[in-house]
């Protein structure tokens, strides 16, 4: 690159920290310099001054200065194979109907759907389906395919926004963004808390690198806030939680709940043989679901949306006789 560029975020950046966008498409560039680039303000984001870990909206443009020769080649190199990966992708038939079946809510401007617990977002290491590559089926009548905004880990069922168009995308991720989305889970837990009510507040700290990212209690982590409400419990045996993050750290929820003791039955990646209780009769599956969304919408009102239950948490909540119905929002008197 031998002059300034200016590259548009595409649908399935957005979310994603600038820096790594950066090196997806610039791998020769070390941080070192990248980090020269951003403090001398010659990497802009709409024309505005950024950090590397601001996180980038689909829409956005992003200047690139001139990198010189070898990372122009690297670049090009890199991406003409994901590029062509991206038009080839097709959705089967059975994914297509899966995710219509999915959808809870659909205007001009949004669809939100009940993502499947399983089905991670977006593609990565060892992955060969993700909903990113499915979002055509959701097309409809658009001129364009949905965006993603948000994100679930792929384990995480539950309620999941995606934007129809850019202006859309940009007005939701920054209610993401400005915590003007009240975010409600459910989970189920090994053990019961203490305390039938509280706030977690764990400054988490990130440890390994794509596709094995791990966090963990740590001062000099992100500051990450959790209120949690037992709705129900079995003695001292498990619990179903209703868990409000108000930050949206990676694995917040999973690393909170192992925090308090009491670790998300089915989380073997942090809780070892410590998340599995009745193991003849209970699914392994992780056991945390996206329940509810409050947001605002990116043209009027307000967007409230509940997603049923997935069936391995349905049979887990019928073997240890949780309630059928809890309160929806029992943060309600939470000032906050």
């Amino acid at each position: 690159m031998t002059g300034v560029t200016q590259i548009e975020v595409a649908a399935e950046d957005g979310e994603q920290r600038l820096d790594r966008w950066f090196k997806r498409r610039f791998p020769a560039i070390g941080h070192g310099r990248l980090e020269k680039l951003l403090r001398t303000g010659q990497i802009r984001v709409d024309g505005k001054r950024v950090k590397a870990s601001d996180r980038l909206i689909p829409g956005q443009v992003v200047r690139v200065p001139p990198l010189g020769e070898a990372a122009a080649e690297t670049t090009d190199n890199a991406a003409a194979p994901a590029k062509d990966k991206r038009r080839q992708a097709t959705v089967s038939e059975r994914d297509a109907r899966m995710l219509r079946e999915a959808v809870l809510y659909q205007d001009d401007d949004v669809i939100v759907i009940n993502k499947p617990a399983g089905l991670a977002v977006q593609g990565g290491s060892g992955l060969s389906r993700n909903l990113d590559d499915m979002l055509t089926a959701l097309q409809f009548d658009a001129k364009e395919k949905p965006r993603l905004v948000h994100r679930l880990d792929r384990d995480t069922s539950g309620v999941l926004v995606l934007a129809r168009s850019i202006q859309a995308a940009q007005r939701l991720a920054e209610a993401f963004r400005h915590k003007d989305a009240k975010k409600i889970y459910w989970a189920v837990t090994v053990g019961t808390p203490k305390l039938s009510r509280g706030k977690i507040d764990a400054s988490l700290l990130k440890q390994g690198g794509q596709g094995r990212e791990r966090v963990q209690i740590d001062d000099e982590g992100k500051r990450a806030v959790t209120f949690f409400t037992v709705l129900d419990r079995v003695g001292t045996k498990a619990a179903w939680l209703a868990l409000m993050p108000m930050t949206g750290r990676t694995h917040q929820l999973r690393a909170h709940c192992l925090a308090l003791g009491t670790p998300i039955l089915g989380d073997g990646k942090y809780a070892g043989a410590g998340a599995y209780i009745a193991r003849e009769a209970v699914s392994r599956q992780l056991h945390l679901h996206a329940r509810r969304l409050i947001l605002p919408h990116p043209k009027r009102g307000i967007i409230d949306v509940t997603a049923p239950l997935p069936s391995h948490m349905e049979s887990t909540r019928d073997f240890f006789g949780f309630a059928d119905s809890f309160d929806e929002d029992p943060f309600v008197d939470l000032d906050v």
